[in-house]
C-alpha cells in the first residue's frame, strides 16, 4: 500500500493542483509523492526555545519570540508603495515587525491583541530591534513541544512567485506525512539494518523533515545516505558481475616479436616499478579469457601512453587490431606523433581518423581498417561512426574517459564480434570515493611514480601587480634555452570578452618581449592553423606559446619549463594541475606561476595554496572534490553517470560509501544469480530504482 500511495501524482496532494505541479515538475523534477518525500531539507533551525525581547542582541541568528501586536503604522515608500510596521511586545520590551509589501494580506491575517509566535533574524533600525518579513504563527495553534528543528528547503525564484517558499514546501511535506500510512514499507533487510545500527526507513523519512533534535537528524541522515549509496554500489557490482560472466574476452596468451623488439630496442627509458606492476595487471587480464575492463590512472607525465602502447603490441602479436580514442583532435594528433616516434623502424601501420581526415585519405583509412592492414587507429569520436568497420578489433583504449558518454563507448564496443578488451586512461586523478562510485565496475591500476630524472614542478603565486619580476624571470629562462607557456582563461570557447583578452594580451606580450618569437592558439582557430602554430613551438621556432586551455591535455614539449596561468582564480584545481603538467617533462627545474588579483575569496585562496603546497594529483583531486562536488568535476556531469544522489555527498561520505560497498559485495558474493529469497527485497527495490533513474540503468 505504501509504495502505491507514494507513486501518486504530486498534483493530487491537497494544496498542490495543476499550477504548482507544473512548477514543481520543471524546477525540482518533483512528480510524485515519493519525489517530495525525498526532497530533503538543506539546513535546520532550532525552534524549541522562546527568547524574550530583553535577551536580543544584533548578532543573533534566527530566534523566536512570543507576544502580541500593540498597533500598526504605515510609512510611504514612493508612488503606491508603503512599508507596514507592527509594534510588538512580549512584556519584556518592544520590537518592530516590518513588511515592504503585502499590506492587504497583513491586515487580513494579523490582529492587534492576538498572541503570535514570530520567527526571524533580529536587526537594529533607529535604535530598536526589528524583524523583516518573519514567519508568524498563531501561538494557540503552534505546539512548541512538536516544533523541534525547523527544516529549510532550497527553492527557486519561480517557486517563490507562487508561494512555494521554504515554508511553503515545508507545509506541503507536512501534509504529505499526515497522509502517509502508519508505517512506511522497509527497503533494507534486518540483516543489514541490525548490525549497521540503522533506524527504520519510516523513522528516517519522518525525522529527516521534522527532527526533534540534532541526534534524530543525524540518525535519519545516516540511514538515508547509507541506503542511497548501498543501492548505487549494489547496482554497479551487479553490473560488473554480470558483465564478467556474460562476456568472454579474447585470450591473448602470446607475447611475440613486436612486443619483444620494442622492449629491447625502442623503449625510451627503463620502466618504473609502477609501470611494470601495471603491465603485469594488464597482461594477466588479456590472457585470462575474460574481457578486460581496466581504468589506468596516472598523473601527468607518468608514462601511461607507453603502457598503453605495450598493451597494443600484445594485441597485435595475437593477430588483432587496436584503437585509441581521444577527446580532441589536438590530443589525437599528439598521440599519433608519439606512437609513430615510439614505433620507429617497426613494421606497424598507425593511422589517424578525425574530422579533418577527408576524401581519398579517409577512404584509404576505412579500407585499411576493414582489410586488417592498419594495426593501430588513433582518432576522436569519429572512430565510433557507422562507416568505421574493423577487421578484428581486440583492444580499445579510451583516453580521458570522462569526456565520453556511455552511449559513445557502447558504440565502440559494438565494432567487434566479441567486446574488445578495454583500457580506460585518465590523467585526471580520481579520488577513491569517486572512483568507487563512477568507475566502480572497472578494475583500477595506478601509475604512482614519475620516470627517473623528473624534478617536481615548483609552483609560485604572484599578484597581477608583480608582473615586472615575472617577465624578468621569463626572460632569464628563455635565455637559458627554455620555452614558456602563457595561458589566458578562455574557459568556454563562446566567451567573446575572454577571446578579446587573449588577442589583446598576445599583442601586449609581443611588445613586452620584442626579442623573442611568440605563437598563439585557441579553440576558435582552424585546426591546420592551430597545428602550424603548435608545431612552431614544438620545433623551438617560437619561445613563448600564448594559449587558452586547449593545451590542457596531451601537449608534450620537454623543453618548456615555465607555465604562467593568468587569472588563475578562475580555474578549478584539477584544471590548474592539468595545465601545470605541461611543464616538468624534461630534466630541468620547471616552474608554474599562478597569477591572480589581490581580492580572493577564502575558497579561492585555499585552492591557490594547495597548488603551491603539493604536486600530488590525488591530494589535489580529493581537495577539488570537496570544493566543487562530484557533479562539477570536469566531465562527470556529461559522462552519463552523475548519480542522482539526493542526500549522500561523495566528497564527504567516503566512510559510508565503503560501508555500503562492503555490504553490497557480500550480497553479490552470496547470491550471484539474484534468486535467494532472503535477498528478494533488495532485487525488487533495485529494479524499481533502475527503472525510475535512467543513469542507474546505464552504468559504464
Amino acid at each position: 500500500m505504501a509504495i502505491d500511495i507514494l507513486d501518486q501524482d504530486i498534483m493530487y496532494l491537497p494544496g498542490v493542483g495543476p499550477r504548482k505541479k507544473e512548477i514543481l515538475n520543471k524546477e525540482l523534477n518533483i512528480r510524485t509523492w515519493n519525489d517530495l518525500l525525498e526532497y530533503y531539507p538543506y539546513k535546520y533551525v532550532d525552534r524549541s526555545r522562546i527568547y524574550s525581547i530583553s535577551e536580543l542582541t544584533a548578532d543573533m541568528p534566527f530566534v523566536q519570540l512570543k507576544g502580541h501586536i500593540l498597533s500598526f503604522e504605515e510609512f510611504p515608500m514612493g508612488p503606491r508603495k508603503k512599508r507596514v510596521v507592527a509594534h510588538f511586545t512580549d512584556g519584556s520590551g518592544l520590537c518592530d515587525i516590518v513588511w515592504f509589501s503585502g499590506a492587504q494580506y497583513i491586515y487580513k491575517n494579523y490582529k492587534v491583541g492576538n498572541e503570535y509566535i514570530i520567527f526571524g533574524k533580529p536587526t537594529i533600525y533607529n535604535g530598536r530591534y526589528q524583524f523583516a518579513h518573519p514567519d508568524i504563527d498563531d501561538a494557540a495553534a503552534l505546539q512548541l513541544s512538536e516544533m523541534g528543528m525547523q527544516p529549510y528547503y532550497m527553492t527557486t525564484e519561480k517557486m517563490k512567485k507562487i508561494g512555494l517558499t521554504s515554508r511553503g514546501v515545508e507545509r506541503m511535506t507536512k501534509t504529505l506525512l499526515e497522509k502517509l500510512p502508519q508505517e512506511l514499507a522497509e527497503t533494507l533487510p534486518p540483516y543489514i539494518i541490525g548490525p549497521r545500527h540503522l533506524i527504520s526507513r519510516d523513522a528516517a523519512l519522518r525525522w529527516i523533515h521534522y527532527p526533534k533534535d540534532a541526534q534524530q537528524m543525524q540518525q535519519a541522515r545516516l540511514r538515508l545516505k547509507f541506503e542511497e549509496l548501498f543501492y548505487v554500489q549494489l547496482n554497479i557490482l551487479r553490473y560488473a558481475s554480470d558483465h564478467r560472466r556474460k562476456y568472454r574476452g579474447y585470450k591473448f596468451e602470446h607475447v611475440g616479436s613486436q612486443f619483444n623488439y620494442f622492449y629491447q630496442h625502442n623503449l625510451p627509458f627503463p620502466l618504473t616499478n609502477a609501470q611494470k606492476r601495471v603491465m603485469h595487471e594488464i597482461r594477466d587480464d588479456m590472457a585470462s579469457g575474460r574481457q578486460m575492463n581496466r581504468l589506468l590512472q596516472g598523473d601527468v607525465g607518468s608514462g601511461k601512453t607507453l603502457v598503453a602502447l605495450m598493451a597494443m603490441l600484445i594485441a597485435i602479436d595475437n593477430g588483432y587490431q587496436t584503437c585509441i580514442m581521444a577527446p580532441t583532435e589536438i590530443l589525437a594528433e599528439q598521440h599519433l606523433v608519439t606512437l609513430q616516434d615510439f614505433l620507429k623502424d617497426m613494421d606497424i601501420k598507425v593511422e589517424l581518423l578525425t574530422g579533418v581526415v577527408k576524401g581519398k585519405k579517409r577512404e584509404e583509412v576505412l579500407n585499411g581498417l576493414a582489410n586488417g592492414s592498419i594495426q593501430i587507429l588513433v582518432g576522436t569520436h569519429a572512430i565510433i561512426e557507422d562507416p568505421v568497420q574493423f577487421s578484428k578489433l581486440g583492444l580499445a583504449i579510451v583516453d580521458e574517459q570522462h569526456r565520453f558518454g556511455v552511449a559513445q563507448r557502447a558504440k565502440l564496443w559494438a565494432k567487434s564480434e566479441n567486446p574488445p578488451h578495454v583500457l580506460v586512461m585518465t590523467a585526471t586523478p580520481i579520488p577513491r570515493t569517486l572512483a568507487m562510485t563512477i568507475y566502480g565496475d572497472l578494475d583500477v591500476s595506478v601509475i604512482d611514480e614519475l620516470p627517473p630524472g623528473r624534478k617536481p614542478v615548483m609552483t609560485l603565486h604572484k599578484y597581477d601587480n608583480q608582473t615586472v619580476s615575472l617577465y624578468n624571470g621569463i626572460r632569464q629562462q628563455i635565455r637559458q634555452g627554455r620555452q614558456v607557456y602563457i595561458v589566458f582563461p578562455l574557459i568556454k570557447e563562446s566567451e567573446k570578452s575572454d577571446l578579446k583578452n587573449l588577442e589583446e594580451g598576445f599583442e601586449n606580450l609581443k611588445d613586452i618581449f620584442p626579442e623573442f618569437k611568440l605563437s598563439k592558439i585557441h579553440g576558435k582557430m582552424k585546426p591546420k592553423d592551430k597545428e602550424a602554430e603548435m608545431q612552431k613551438f614544438v620545433n623551438g621556432e617560437t619561445q613563448i606559446l600564448v594559449s587558452t586551455t586547449v593545451i590542457e591535455v596531451g601537449v608534450n614539449v620537454p623543453n618548456a619549463s615555465v607555465m604562467v596561468i593568468l587569472d588563475a582564480q578562475r580555474f578549478g584545481l584539477s584544471q590548474l594541475h592539468q595545465l601545470r603538467g605541461r611543464v616538468g617533462r624534461g630534466a630541468d627545474q620547471s616552474y608554474c606561476i599562478l597569477v591572480t588579483n589581490y581580492k580572493l575569496a577564502v575558497d579561492t585562496r585555499k585552492r591557490i595554496d594547495i597548488m603551491c603546497e603539493t604536486n600530488d594529483g590525488f591530494d589535489i583531486a580529493e581537495a577539488d572534490l570537496k570544493f566543487r562536488g562530484p557533479g562539477n568535476l570536469e566531465g562527470t556531469q556529461q559522462s552519463g553517470i552523475a548519480f542522482d544522489l539526493k542526500i549522500a555527498d561523495i566528497a564527504r561520505d567516503g566512510q559510508i560509501i565503503q560501508m555500503a560497498r562492503d555490504e553490497a559485495q557480500k550480497i553479490i558474493d552470496d547470491d550471484p544469480d539474484y534468486n535467494k529469497t532472503e535477498h528478494e527485497i533488495l532485487w525488487l527495490r533495485l529494479k524499481k530504482l533502475t527503472k525510475s533513474n535512467p543513469y542507474w540503468a546505464a552504468i559504464s
